[in-house]
């Protein structure tokens, strides 16, 4: 089934999707995904899913963490990819937090992004690691 033409009613993607549009494999799924991406549909993706993306491509594809992030970013910044419950400039921040390194996670980064989507309510967490960034975060060490 082909993508829908522009105007249509905004369709969810799914984690397989971007992974075969991002890894270019298997080549029928990949050149179903690229139609779909590539297409005018106006196209939702949950931060989950950008998380869970992440996971994937780090753990079995063994793609560096820059690598990630900045694939991620080019995502959400297509014209006809939206982030559910985040503007766009907030996705990217989110992300640019876990390109330095390993220590923020990519879940973690899209909580970040939800508490300051939401008025910036604060954060209750055990993880010393969660990014503290323009957020008031409640952290209970032992």
């Amino acid at each position: 089934m082909a993508p829908a033409e522009r105007g249509a009613v905004s369709s969810f993607l799914d984690t397989s999707v971007i992974l075969r549009y991002l890894i270019d494999e298997p080549r029928a799924m990949a050149d179903l995904a690229t139609e779909i991406m590539e297409g005018s549909e106006e196209l939702l993706v949950a931060p989950v899913v950008l998380a869970e993306v992440a996971w994937v491509l780090g753990s079995l594809y063994r793609r560096s963490r820059p690598e990630i992030v900045d694939g991620l970013i080019d995502l959400v910044r297509r014209e006809n990819i939206t982030v559910f419950g985040l503007d766009e400039q907030l996705a990217v921040d989110a992300l640019l937090l876990c390109r330095p390194s390993g220590r923020v996670s990519f879940a973690d980064a899209f909580i970040w992004a939800a508490a300051r989507a939401s008025g910036d309510l604060p954060i209750y967490s055990f993880d010393a690691r969660f990014p503290n960034v323009e957020v008031e975060v409640r952290r209970f060490l032992p």
